[in-house]
């Protein structure tokens, strides 16, 4: 349901890319457009330069919307004009939707997002239990943890996520 996927998501963890490299805090936030697409805002403070950056894009589902009004987690998205990417949802915590492990193109791209700051001991083993079925048994990931603004607790927390993820052979 992309209504109910709507809002403020957190970063727990991700693969190191280039274009998020130095980014804590990091969040990303999804709202409706005007042409049914979904607006999307990813937001970080890069840790070297003290400054915070922003990247607006946009988003469209790939497949047609189901006979139950749902769609699949599967869509293309722009930062940069015509250039689109994948956003792939491999898991979701449904019906909930408190956490989401997403993937680019392939596999070389890879968050792990949650509704707060950070996950539960529960959530992490359901993601660890979903990764060999999602194609990730033979990588390891060395997951850039996020520590998330306004939470002074969240710095101890992501260090344990980072070391959780990043022990994980996928």
């Amino acid at each position: 349901d992309a209504r109910q996927y709507l809002g403020t998501w957190y970063e727990i963890a991700r693969l190191d890319h280039s274009f998020e490299r130095d980014l804590d805090y990091v969040t990303a936030n999804y709202s409706l457009r005007d042409d049914g697409g979904i607006k999307v805002t990813n937001r970080g403070f890069n840790s070297k330069t003290k400054t915070w950056q922003e990247a607006v894009g946009k988003a469209y589902f790939v497949d047609p919307i189901s006979a139950d009004k749902t769609n699949t987690g599967k869509l293309k998205v722009s930062f940069f004009g015509p250039f689109y990417g994948a956003y792939n949802i491999m898991v979701l915590d449904k019906p909930y939707y408190n956490y989401v492990m997403v993937c680019g193109p392939d596999k070389s791209y890879l968050w792990i997002l949650s509704r707060t700051p950070s996950t539960h001991l529960p959530h992490q083993a359901t993601l660890n239990r979903s990764s060999p079925r999602n194609g990730l048994r033979h990588r390891t990931i060395n997951s850039r943890k996020t520590v998330q603004r306004n939470h002074p607790i969240q710095s101890r927390s992501a260090r344990q996520i980072g070391v959780y993820f990043s022990g994980l052979n996928w």
